[in-house]
């Protein structure tokens, strides 16, 4: 990995933001893209082409999508009850009972996370209230095609139902034999899924957000995925709602000379496996520290089955930084708003209350951004591209909405209804003061 002796260069380089959809796609994905259009296009292009297809064709334009990117011939969308259940019973047992020990932590961490809310009606003062409730249909996204990842239907749907949500439907893409993954579905069937839905990418978002002939509207989006479905999100945003704009996944290990360089390299390699656009990088106070990992890194990344993209994952996107000090790292890691924060220092407890802005820390050897992915319990959708900075990872408030109570007495009416009629004379809305004045007579 390369190392970065200056923050400057650091802050223009590894560190700089660029708008969420605008980072250059990969050669393979430009060739996609003029094989499926007929002609070059940016991704905001693409998917408002898709975006406008679906609302306009439904069903139709849904399957000629799935035949397109996923190279599936489908003759429905929907998964049958019966298949998902089935599915079950192929998943290995050892398998399945990780992934029912995992939804075990999801929910007990999410059900304990609503049993701090004030559900239903709330009094808030003389008059005032507030009513705290669920939505009614939700759609969730979990990648797919040629990988499988029932973290993600764990980690999406049953902070949904812990929430109360009347349905939850499930989006993802199918494989080249038109099948969704066995163990994708047995993550559903735990979950709780209500209905699952074999579609992916923009089309799947498109779907959820207009509804089709098949697939309901919903009410929000959520759910991580690659950079056509975040843009899908962002145009359909206003239809429904959406819990953010989870582009590719991203970590910053924080360490000092205390660190281990082994745990270092495994932490960061374990992110860039995820995608070539990922982002892996280590800002540390230790030069030593920062050449052995890069060294250790180079040893690791031979063994791994997904060395090819792990390895363009670090040299596009990845970086050692090494500051002259710990606040200045720390005052770095507030700038970037990491979607992980690994901490691997020898005083965590003092250096946790000045991080601002990451969607997750992980302290210590004990409690890596692995465990955090699969099963310590919080959702591992999170904040990405510095939107930590204002924005939370999935949980349970993502699926709750605050209706406004107003209930005041006659005596309150009678003190307040003369100011109320003031302002809006002072707006110029007369019919607003009389609406008041017109109950004085």
């Amino acid at each position: 990995m390369k190392i970065i002796r200056d923050i400057s260069i650091a802050q223009n380089t590894i560190l700089k933001r660029v708008p969420g959809g605008s980072a250059d796609l990969p050669s393979h994905v430009k060739g996609r893209i003029l094989e499926a259009f007929g002609e070059q296009l940016t991704a905001d292009e693409v998917v408002k082409k898709i975006i406008g297809r679906v609302r306009d064709r439904g069903d139709t334009a849904l399957l000629e999508y799935t035949q397109i990117f996923d190279g599936a011939d489908l003759d429905r969308l929907e998964v049958p009850k019966s298949e998902i259940v089935a599915a079950k019973e192929t998943v290995d047992s050892k398998l399945l009972g990780s992934l029912q020990v995992a939804a075990g932590k999801i929910e007990e961490f999410h059900r304990k996370q609503r049993e701090k809310l004030p559900i239903g009606k709330t009094e808030l003062g003389d008059g005032v209230g507030q009513i705290m409730a669920p939505l009614e249909r939700v759609g969730v996204y979990a990648p797919g095609g040629t990988a499988s990842y029932p973290s993600t239907v764990l980690m999406t749907v049953i902070p949904a139902k812990m929430a109360g949500v009347d349905e939850v439907i499930l989006a993802t893409p199918p494989r080249h034999d038109s099948h969704i993954p066995p163990l994708t579905l047995a993550a559903a069937e735990i979950a709780g899924a209500d209905r699952v839905f074999c579609m992916g990418g923009a089309p799947a978002i498109a779907a959820l957000a207009y509804g089709t002939e098949s697939v309901p509207r919903v009410d929000k989006i959520c759910g991580p995925g690659n950079i056509f479905v975040m843009l899908a999100k962002k145009q359909v945003f206003g239809v429904v709602d959406i819990d953010g704009l989870q582009g590719p996944t991203e970590t910053v290990v924080l360490a000092d000379e205390s660190a281990n360089p082994v745990s270092c390299a495994a932490d960061l390699l374990a992110q860039a496996e995820h995608d070539e656009m990922s982002s892996a990088i280590m800002i540390t106070t230790s030069m030593s520290l920062a050449e052995n990992v890069s060294d250790e890194v180079d040893r690791q990344l031979v063994e791994l089955e997904r060395s090819s993209i792990a390895s363009k994952s670090l040299e596009q996107h990845g970086a050692i930084v090494v500051t002259g000090s710990m606040d200045e790292a720390i005052d770095l890691i507030n700038m970037y708003a990491p979607e992980h924060l690994c901490l691997l220092v020898k005083d965590a407890d003092a250096i946790v209350p000045k991080i601002r802005h990451t969607g997750g820390i992980f302290i210590g050897e004990s409690s890596p951004e692995v465990l955090g992915d699969y099963v310590a319990g919080p959702s591992h959708v999170m904040p990405t591209g510095g939107t930590a900075r204002f924005s939370s990872p999935l949980n349970v408030t993502d699926f709750l909405k605050i209706t406004s109570l107003v209930y005041l007495s006659e005596a309150s009416f009678n003190e307040l209804g003369s100011h109320a009629a003031a302002i809006a004379r002072a707006e110029g809305l007369s019919a607003h003061a009389r609406a008041v004045e017109r109950r004085y007579r």
